[in-house]
């Protein structure tokens, strides 16, 4: 018996022993794998927050096994293709108070379906390729950017899951109507639809040609049948004008012999 309590005192050292070396392995792993300026942590999955880290671009050397991204408050100015493809248990991704302005159209290719919260507010975004947010299911948060309102535009919230709340809180601070400027996107896109615009503008542009060539075509006849009317006048009053042919004797006498 008392064999048997050493073994199991010695085999629970073991394992708790063997446990604190895999912990101490995996918390090393970890820590050497996260990167430069950012602190990595487990809560519920590994969380990389590299808020506040002077980064001016997205970092590449993130962990895959990564969950939570905090990239919030750096210097950032774009989000290049593929950057986050290898991580695909990110839930949440963190971009906001940045400078970025440019957003490539595959920038989110590998985590549009996992992620499901996505923070691009507060940054300089104008405008963004029409396929740059295609199949993201995540809640989108995209306001306080200097957003130019347009078709494209348009097209992007159209495609994201979250439309209605992440369109009523868009402001246009451009758009091409200039009478958009200023109000929420929701509203201008309920006023008109801003991809019908460039149709409409050709079809009136058609049409004032068309109507242009049809008054020079009026102008020219009016003025040919006025020209003719004048010419005419002109002509008649000249043969009024021409004195009356009066008969020689000769041919008077000629009349008369043949009588």
């Amino acid at each position: 018996m008392h064999l048997v309590d050493l073994w199991l005192t010695r085999s629970l050292s073991m394992c708790l022993l063997l446990q604190s070396f895999v912990l101490m392995i995996l918390c090393f792993h970890s820590a050497s794998m996260c990167p430069k300026g950012c602190l990595c942590s487990h809560s519920g999955g590994l969380n990389v927050s590299c808020s506040n880290a002077n980064l001016k671009e997205i970092p590449r050397d993130l962990p895959p096994e990564t969950v939570l991204l905090y990239l919030d408050s750096n210097q950032i100015t774009s989000i290049p293709n593929e950057i986050f493809k290898d991580l695909h248990q990110l839930r949440v991704l963190n971009l906001s108070k940045n400078g970025i302005e440019f957003i490539d159209e595959h920038a989110f290719k590998g985590v549009a379906e996992t992620l499901q919260t996505l923070d691009l507010s507060d940054n300089r975004i104008k405008s963004v390729h029409k396929n740059a947010f295609n199949n993201l299911k995540a809640r989108a948060r995209i306001a306080n950017n200097p957003w130019h309102c347009d078709c494209t535009l348009q097209q992007v919230l159209r495609s994201m899951a979250s439309n209605h709340e992440t369109a009523n809180n868009v402001i246009c601070k451009t758009s091409v109507l200039d009478d958009h400027a200023g109000r929420p996107f929701l509203n201008a896109a309920n006023d008109a639809d801003l991809c019908n615009l460039p149709k409409k503008t050709t079809d009136y542009a058609m049409l004032v040609t068309m109507f242009g060539w049809f008054t020079m075509v009026i102008s020219y006849v009016v003025y040919y049948v006025r020209q003719n009317q004048e010419d005419a006048r002109r002509h008649l009053e000249y043969l009024k004008s021409l004195p009356s042919r009066q008969k020689k004797p000769e041919e008077a006498d000629d009349i008369s012999t043949v009588v």
